[in-house]
């Protein structure tokens, strides 16, 4: 199935497993690659001789393009970044921050940019800087999701642009990829699905939970990690989106997420404070949020654990491998293509 986004990207098919912190690894993004889609590694766990191994690492497990993703306004983001510069990563993917200088320079060794967008004023920001692509994010997705949902943001960006889309936020099936690009998209990122994988490396504890869970058992909140975010409806989650961590408290946990990445203390706690204080509390918020999302994807530690997913999660019943899950998805859409032309 090609269209617009694989030819420019050189992939075989309209699938993207975005980076997803702690899930987003170089075994997951090599076998999206292998399987014919794009593959995103999570640099935001990692620190700049992380993430160079890791860029290694997926080189030697794949000959595909890949890429990295970045999030502009965490500390250590623009160090990353410059590691993927410098490793001349096929493809860049930025969000929450200004990326003309990635564009720029990806482009003087002929990499790609894509820019995540939730709205359409910054899906026209993104392609007045000259991007190559826009992820744009529905209110379905995990995570990070805009306040419009795919079935309207979608069409509103692509009456903006003639950018490649890719759409996030409630894609994980054949008849979803279908309704993507009947909307205007030209792939769909499926970030829930892909870590519903047998190579992903989500722990098998809370596979199980998100196996049991329904299209409505999410959360929706702001006081998570001071952005509104989508995670999975728990006990421990209604506990951390009740109210928002106090500034202190924040800085606190900041500071130890920041040690068990190795992350020097004062690019958490004062360095991007300093640079950005009208971003104080926000950081903090952040920063405080990445244990909990790791305990629940590596431990599978649902007592203090907060899990990241998308409302399709209702719509998974099994995990198989990365190959068996697009070659599933793609007979899908021929299957509903088929079905649509016979009406």
């Amino acid at each position: 199935m090609q269209t617009p986004f694989t030819r420019s990207f050189g992939v075989t098919r309209p699938l993207v497993c975005p980076g997803m912190s702690y899930i987003a690894t170089p075994e997951l993004v090599a076998a999206t690659c292998n399987a014919g889609g794009l593959g995103i590694l999570a640099t935001g766990p990692l620190n700049a001789e992380q993430t160079r191994a890791a860029i290694r690492r997926i080189r030697e497990l794949t000959d595909q393009p890949f890429g990295i993703g970045c999030t502009l306004m965490m500390p250590g983001a623009r160090e990353n970044a410059e590691v993927g510069l410098q490793e001349q990563v096929p493809v860049i993917n930025f969000s929450l921050g200004k990326g003309d200088w990635i564009v720029k320079r990806a482009h003087a060794y002929g990499g790609k940019v894509i820019a995540t967008v939730v709205t359409e004023k910054h899906a026209q920001s993104a392609a007045n800087i000259g991007v190559d692509a826009l992820l744009v994010t529905g209110h379905e997705a995990a995570a990070h999701g805009g306040e419009v949902t795919s079935l309207v943001l979608i069409p509103a960006i692509r009456r903006l642009t003639d950018l490649p889309i890719i759409a996030a936020g409630g894609f994980g099936t054949g008849d979803g990829l279908l309704a993507a690009l009947a909307l205007g998209a030209d792939a769909v990122a499926m970030g829930s699905r892909l870590a519903m994988t047998w190579e992903s490396p989500v722990h098998q504890r809370s596979k199980e939970m998100i196996l049991q869970r329904s299209v409505a058992d999410t959360l929706y909140s702001r006081n998570f990690d001071g952005l509104w975010c989508r995670v999975m409806d728990s006990p421990a989650a209604r506990r951390a989106t009740r109210k928002p961590l106090g500034l202190l408290a924040a800085a606190w946990k900041a500071a130890a997420a920041a040690r068990k990445m190795q992350m020097p203390l004062f690019k958490v706690v004062l360095g991007g404070l300093l640079r950005q204080p009208q971003q104080l509390r926000q950081l903090a918020q952040f920063g405080a949020a990445t244990e909990s999302i790791r305990l629940a994807i590596e431990d599978g530690d649902h007592q203090r654990g907060v899990q990241l997913i998308g409302q399709v999660q209702g719509l998974i019943d099994d995990t198989p491998t990365v190959a068996e899950l697009f070659q599933r998805i793609e007979n899908e859409a021929n299957q509903s293509r088929q079905r649509l032309l016979q009406l």
